[in-house]
C-alpha cells in the first residue's frame, strides 16, 4: 500500500517531548512528499473530525515546549464499537492512509484494537513518563519527569537536613515504580515505596529509629502514587517513631516543563523512525529505544506488562543509606 497521507495524534497522559515528536513526524513526512493531518484531542479528534493539514510552519517553535499542541484526552468513546466506527469513517473521509499515535500503554492498546478491527496501518511512538512500554527501554518524557522530580527532592533535602525531619515525597506512577526508583537512586534517598515490592512499614520505622540513634537527623523516602499515600504513610511513621515527619506530593509538575535534551533528541529520532516504518510497509508496530538503538516492536508485545528488575536497585539504595 502506498502511503500518501498520514495522521498524527497524542493520546493519554501528556509527556515532555511529545511536541518534539509531532514536529519530527510532520517535517520528516513532508520531506518525503507525505501529507500530514494533525488530529486534536487524541482519539476524540478522530471520532469528531477535529483535524487539519499540518506543514513545517505548523510545528515551528515547539521543540522546547512541554505538553502537546495537539492536546490530549482519555477517550472512553474510542473503546466502543460505535466510537471506532466513527473514527474509521473520518479516516476514510479524509483519505488517511496510516496513523501515528504518540503515547503510552493505553494509547497503544487502543491503536492495536483499532488495527485489528479496521486494518488501518499504524506505527506508534512511545511517549510516557512511566516508561511502561514492553520491549522498549526508554520512552519520550521519562527522563524529563525524573529530572523534574529530582530537582524538587534536591530542594527538599535542604530543608530536611536543616529542620532535621523525615520527608515522604510522592511521585507519579500508578502501576509502575520506575520514576520513584530512579529518583530515589539518583537523589541518594534513604528508602522507596513502589508497587512492584511489598511495603514493610515496621521495617522502615525500625531503620529510621536506628538511624536516628546513630545521629542521622534527616530521611527522605520516595513513594510511587500507586503504592501508597505519602500523607498517610507520613502520619503512620510519626505515630510509630514520634519523629517529625512531613509529606510532599509532587503531582502533575512531573508531566510539564521543558523536555530535557535527551527527551527531545529521542522524540526527533522516533518521529523519523515512525514515518520510515510506515513507508516500508510496517503496521501495528511501535517504535522506541532499546539497547541504545531505535527498534520496532509489535503493538501486541508493546502493551504487555513490562517487568522491571527492582530488587538489585532497591538493595543498592538501602546499602548506601
Amino acid at each position: 500500500m502506498s502511503i500518501k497521507r498520514i495522521a498524527v495524534l497524542t493520546a493519554g497522559g501528556d509527556a515532555p517531548g511529545m511536541n518534539a515528536a509531532v514536529r519530527s513526524v510532520v517535517r520528516y513526512a513532508t520531506s518525503k512528499k507525505v501529507e500530514v493531518y494533525g488530529v486534536f484531542r487524541g482519539w476524540w479528534g478522530l471520532i469528531n473530525e477535529e483535524l487539519k493539514v499540518f506543514n513545517g510552519r505548523s510545528v515551528s517553535g515547539i521543540i522546547n515546549s512541554g505538553g502537546t499542541i495537539l492536546k490530549t484526552t482519555r477517550c472512553l468513546d474510542f473503546q466502543t464499537e460505535e466510537g471506532q466506527k466513527r473514527a474509521y469513517d473520518t479516516i476514510k473521509k479524509y483519505a488517511i492512509d496510516a496513523l501515528v499515535p504518540i503515547g503510552g500503554n493505553g494509547t497503544f492498546a487502543a491503536a492495536h484494537g483499532f488495527f485489528k478491527r479496521y486494518k488501518v496501518p499504524c506505527v506508534g511512538i512511545a511517549a510516557s513518563i512511566d516508561n511502561d512500554i514492553n520491549g522498549i527501554d526508554t520512552t519520550i518524557g521519562s527522563d524529563t519527569a525524573i529530572n523534574t522530580a529530582l530537582a524538587a527532592i534536591d530542594n527538599i533535602r535542604d530543608t530536611a537536613t536543616s529542620m532535621e525531619r523525615i520527608f515522604l515525597v510522592e511521585v507519579m506512577g500508578r502501576g509502575s515504580g520506575y520514576i520513584a526508583l530512579q529518583v530515589a537512586l539518583s537523589a541518594g534517598c534513604e528508602d522507596v515505596v513502589i508497587p512492584e515490592r511489598k511495603f514493610d512499614l515496621s521495617s522502615m520505622c525500625h531503620d529510621i529509629v536506628n538511624g536516628n540513634i546513630r545521629g542521622k537527623v534527616s530521611w527522605i523516602i520516595v513513594v510511587a502514587e500507586g503504592a501508597g499515600s505519602a500523607v498517610e504513610i507520613a502520619k503512620e511513621i510519626n505515630e510509630i517513631t514520634s519523629l517529625e515527619t512531613r509529606a510532599v506530593v509532587l503531582g502533575h509538575i512531573q508531566r510539564g516543563g521543558r523536555p530535557t535534551a535527551f527527551s527531545r533528541s529521542l522524540a526527533t529520532l522516533l518521529g523519523q523512525a515512525a514515518v520510515d516504518s510506515l513507508l516500508k510497509g510496517e503496521q501495528d508496530k511501535a517504535v522506541g529505544m532499546c539497547a541504545g538503538g531505535i527498534v520496532s516492536v509489535d503493538l501486541e508485545t508493546a502493551i504487555q506488562k513490562k517487568e522491571m528488575q527492582v530488587d538489585s536497585l532497591y538493595n543498592l539504595i538501602k546499602t548506601l543509606t
